[in-house]
C-alpha cells in the first residue's frame, strides 16, 4: 500500500472543503483588486489563517496514511494521542517504519506485550519511571520504553523547541521513522518525519 494511497474520509473531505474555500477567498481577492478602493491585506491575513488549518487537517491526513502501511494500531495510537493531548502528559512515540533503528537509539526497558492505547497512555502517565524516554513500536508490539533518540543539533538555538521535539526531529533525519510528540506544556500534538516537524489535530472524531 503506498502512503499517499489511503482514505480516511472525515479527514480528507474537511481537507477538500478548505481547499475549495481558500481557492475561492483568492479568486474573489484578485477580482477585488480592481476595486482601488478596498484594500487587501485583510483578506491575505484571513487566507493565510485559513492556510494554517488546512496544514493542520492534511498533517493529520497524512499521518494516519503514514501509519497504515506498517501498523495495524494506528487508531489505538491516535485514541492514545488524544487522550494524552487532553490531559496534557507528555509523550514520545517512534512508529519504526523501513528503516531499523537499533543502532540508531540507545536502548531503555524492554516490553514486547502487544499496542493498546491503555498500555501506552500508562507508560507516559507522570511518575511512572518509563515516562521520560520513548516508546518504540514495531509493527503491532510496543517493543520497548524509555528509550534516547539522538538530538537534532538543527533546532538546538530554537528555545520554544524541547527536548522531546529535537530528539524527534533528530531521529527522523537519520531515518524514516515516523516520531509522535505531545507537548506537556501545551498538550499540541505533532509528528515529525523526513526531518520536518507538522502539527495535527487532536479531535477525537476525526482521528
Amino acid at each position: 500500500m503506498n502512503e499517499t494511497d489511503c482514505d480516511f474520509s472525515p479527514l480528507k473531505h474537511q481537507l477538500i472543503e478548505g481547499l475549495q474555500n481558500v481557492s475561492a477567498e483568492i479568486n474573489n481577492g484578485i477580482e477585488s483588486l480592481e476595486n482601488e478602493n478596498y484594500c487587501l491585506l485583510g483578506n491575505l491575513e484571513d487566507i493565510k489563517e485559513r492556510f494554517e488549518q488546512i496544514e493542520t487537517v492534511a498533517a493529520s491526513f497524512y499521518l494516519n496514511c503514514y501509519l497504515s502501511p506498517f501498523t495495524d494500531k494506528y487508531l489505538d495510537l491516535s485514541t492514545c494521542i488524544q487522550h494524552l493531548s487532553n490531559q496534557r502528559h507528555g509523550a514520545l512515540i517512534v512508529i519504526e517504519r523501513n528503516n531499523q533503528l537499533d543502532s540508531l537509539i540507545r536502548p531503555g526497558t524492554p516490553i514486547g506485550a502487544t499496542l493498546t492505547h491503555s498500555l501506552l497512555e500508562s507508560i507516559f502517565y507522570p511518575g511512572n519511571p518509563l515516562h521520560d524516554g520513548a516508546v518504540l513500536v514495531r509493527t503491532n508490539q510496543i517493543l520497548s520504553a524509555a528509550n534516547v533518540l539522538p538530538l537534532s543539533n538543527r533546532v538546538v538555538s530554537e528555545k520554544k523547541l524541547g527536548t522531546r521535539h529535537r530528539a524527534a526531529l533528530g531521529l527522523s533525519e537519520k531515518s524514516d521513522a515516523l516520531v509522535l510528540v505531545v507537548s506537556e506544556e501545551t498538550g499540541r500534538v505533532s509528528f515529525a518525519v523526513d526531518g520536518k516537524l507538522y502539527p495535527i489535530i487532536t479531535t477525537s472524531s476525526l482521528l
